[in-house]
């Protein structure tokens, strides 16, 4: 594994130790914390390459810790899993709309179901290039810009700050401009997820989308009962 470690955040003490240790049987590389702000220096000090983050901690709220993440400029690309013993979609709503890439229910998971979500989260990482390096491969649609060798995205000449995930679901849809891209299609490419799973996950993020892109939103047009369209040049 290349990057940092998976730093595993949760205040039960067996089910950290439980995380730690398959992940570890697995090859990788991890770090823990028992509480938020524990999670935040850990991350600080040494970058991980995905946080498994429980919703519910002593101190800070996982929602709280994963705002805090995304608003660090070295911390704000790196892949978050909810991991929580509640389920309701409110919670998985609120999850990702700050930021997380996924979303686990501890009383409904085997380990071998989560070892394959990291991995899945993980192939879907991205490293940026660094801050020094020319952007190429730049496509422009209207006010929107998008450098897929940098995975850097720009908004009337301001870059924009996306995630690893958020930019794969736009970048699969700027690929075919003109063409409806149906939930079910969305969830395979982006989130290696079947594609008849019941779940608000692209909606949810398409709607975050949207919102960081402002002048741009309206490039992502939604079809009714069908998916959505990337529609090139279009602005609001």
């Amino acid at each position: 594994m290349t990057g940092g470690p998976i730093l595993i955040v949760d205040d039960e003490d067996d089910l950290r130790t439980l995380l730690d240790i398959h992940l570890r049987r697995e090859g990788f590389q991890t770090a823990l914390a028992a509480s938020g702000t524990e999670a935040l220096e850990a991350a600080a000090r040494t970058p991980p390459s995905l946080v498994v983050l429980d919703l519910m901690l002593p101190d800070l709220s996982g929602t709280e810790v994963c705002r805090r993440l995304r608003a660090m400029p070295d911390l704000k690309g790196v892949p978050v899993i909810m991991l929580t013993a509640r389920g309701e979609e409110i919670d998985r709503v609120v999850g990702f709309e700050v930021g997380a890439d996924d979303y686990v229910v501890k009383s409904s998971f085997s380990m071998r179901e989560f070892v394959l979500r990291v991995r899945a989260v993980l192939r879907r990482g991205v490293t940026p290039p660094p801050p020094d390096e020319p952007p190429q491969d730049r496509r422009q649609f209207g006010a929107l810009s998008i450098d897929a060798a940098g995975h850097r995205v720009f908004v009337d000449g301001e870059e924009v700050g996306l995630t690893a995930t958020e930019f794969r679901l736009l970048d699969a849809l700027a690929q075919r401009p003109g063409r409806v891209l149906t939930r079910g299609m969305l969830l395979q490419e982006v989130w290696d997820m079947p594609p008849d799973l019941n779940t608000r996950t692209v909606d949810t993020h398409i709607k975050r989308l949207r919102e960081k892109l402002g002048s741009a939103s309206g490039n992502l047009e939604t079809v009714r009962g069908v998916g959505y369209r990337f529609t090139a040049g279009r602005s609001e």
